[in-house]
């Protein structure tokens, strides 16, 4: 049984690089996409996928509140927000929502071993270690 991740930015060409970078992990496959917070969270409740790889500044909603309201389903997906905004805040806040914090720019080295414990413990609803 594959993986399932939906990936939530407003920048195309990233969410094509993590497309692709995700592509290349065995039992892995990107399930979607979404360009805003309002239709993630629609793709998230119809796709229910097993990680949302989520943007915090984006459109119409941000990260935060999308993960807000997945938290209240029955069954939330696992969340990690990936961000270029690198700061305490946004780290304390993922953090707060159970959710691990990686940069954009650090995405390539850290997202391969969340995503591997991930799996590894059958997607438990507390965040990996070294989230926030």
């Amino acid at each position: 049984m594959k993986f399932k991740v939906l990936l939530v930015d407003d920048n195309p060409t990233f969410v094509n690089a993590v497309r692709k970078f995700l592509e290349m992990m065995p039992g892995v496959a990107v399930v979607g996409h979404a360009f805003d917070g309002s239709d993630a969270l629609l793709k998230a409740a119809t796709l229910m996928p097993d990680l949302v790889l989520l943007d915090i500044a984006m459109p119409r909603m941000n990260g935060l509140e999308v993960a807000q309201h997945m938290n209240t389903w029955p069954k939330p997906p696992q969340i990690v927000f990936l961000s270029m905004h690198d700061n305490a805040e946004y780290r304390l806040a993922a953090q707060g929502l159970g959710a691990a914090y990686v940069g954009k720019c650090d995405f390539v080295d850290k997202l391969v071993p969340i995503i591997a414990q991930l799996r590894l413990r059958g997607l438990s609803t507390s965040p990996p270690s070294g989230a926030a």
